[in-house]
């Protein structure tokens, strides 16, 4: 008899996160390394929001919170959403809780049984599937191929729904690809979720503001079909936008019954988020969208000229984004955790292989960093593809 649970023995490691303790642990012994596979800013979190968080702390905000965490921070979520999108909630229909990515793991436990089927676009995040599996439920990968953008299409979305379905995750801007929905794509998406009264829509838009577009928002689904209100659950938090990822503060809004579940569960589990980091965060959204504004003309400039280094290296073709700080690259051919380990190996670059968020033949690569090292890392992808064999 195994002393680990069957559930555990199937669970692997967040790919990304290994390949970044895989890159550290070569860069402690002394090598040059260059990460491109972490997925968070390299600009520190603003100083309006650190200094909230230091006052927070020397007043004593360092005790538990209430579960679905401080009214405060709730009812600023609320009131950024209806701001943005025209939807209104109340502050009972928000949870908050230790980092989004926790937020979807705690909605699909509230949300998702045995034989479940949650629908799920690839390239995705990696971590979905997984969630999913470990929910009991039962993921059914769309490939969503360059010809459509890597971007889900009703025909698919309408050939996959069947009794079983339960839940369709849509992400955008999208990790890995920083692919964006336009408003048409979702009212189009919304169509068909319409005939399907069902199916459950959870909304991951952890990186909504981090978008090239005049408006500075990517659209949602809510903002174009305000009726499938009932069964979407909206995720989000600071640790992107805000350059928060070690803060740990996500939140969802969504139907009330399901909010309630997801508080019961993160009481039994998480008990709260910090104190000190969600005083941080209503700081975050009430101040910080000055510092946010030159984050986004740096990133920006960054976006434009790792698109223009990389597509230098003619082997490889480049998919500029909409928003997030991903590349999506496609490799002329082989295998993308071969092609990503040996890179790490031979030049000391890390990347994400595509196989990981289920699209093979590609690599993801962050170009949240300084320009200097992005030129270097590309001379080092270069001088390796010229003695690749694909």
């Amino acid at each position: 008899m195994s002393l680990l649970s069957k559930r555990v023995q199937a669970l692997k490691p967040s790919p990304t996160l290994a390949l970044a303790a895989q890159a550290k642990a070569l860069k402690d012994t002394g090598v040059d390394v260059i990460s491109l596979s972490v997925g968070e800013p390299d600009w520190d979190t603003f100083e309006e929001i650190k200094e909230a968080g230091i006052q927070a702390i020397r007043e004593g905000q360092t005790k538990y919170t209430p579960a679905n965490g401080l009214p405060q921070l709730r009812q600023a979520v609320a009131k950024e959403f209806f701001s943005d999108f025209g939807v209104e909630y109340g502050a009972h229909e928000v949870t908050v809780a230790s980092g989004a990515k926790f937020v979807i793991f705690s909605a699909l436990q509230a949300l998702i049984d045995p034989g479940d089927e949650v629908i799920i676009p690839a390239p995705y995040w990696v971590s979905y599937p997984t969630m999913v599996e470990l929910a009991g439920g039962r993921s059914v990968i769309i490939p969503c191929g360059m010809e459509q953008g890597f971007k889900l299409s009703p025909r698919d979305l309408e050939s996959h729904i069947g009794p079983k379905t339960k839940m369709v995750i849509l992400n955008s801007p999208s990790n890995p690809t920083g692919g964006m929905y336009s408003e048409e794509e979702l009212k189009a998406l919304a169509v068909t979720l319409k005939k399907h009264p069902h199916v459950v829509v959870l909304s991951d838009d952890i990186y909504n503001r981090l978008v090239f577009n005049t408006r500075g928002l990517a659209p949602h689904i809510l903002e174009v079909a305000p009726e499938l209100k009932e069964r979407c659950v909206s995720v989000n938090g600071v640790s992107k936008t805000y350059s928060m990822t070690g803060w740990r503060i996500g939140w969802a809004l969504g139907p009330s019954p399901v909010i309630e579940a997801m508080n019961n569960y993160q009481s039994q589990s998480t008990s709260c988020a910090a104190a000190f980091s969600q005083v941080a965060s209503v700081a975050a959204l009430a101040q910080s969208q000055g510092s946010l504004q030159k984050a986004l003309e740096q990133l920006k400039q960054r976006r434009d000229f790792a698109v223009n280094e990389l597509e230098k290296v003619s082997e490889l073709k480049v998919f500029p984004p909409d928003g997030a700080f991903y590349l999506w690259v496609a490799l002329p051919g082989g295998d993308s955790k071969k092609f990503a380990q040996e890179l790490l190996q031979s030049e000391s670059v890390a990347l994400v292989p595509g196989v990981e968020f289920g699209l093979e033949g590609f690599v993801r690569i962050s170009y949240a960093l300084q320009s200097e090292r992005m030129k270097e890392a590309v001379r080092r992808i270069q001088r390796f593809v010229d003695k690749y064999n694909f």
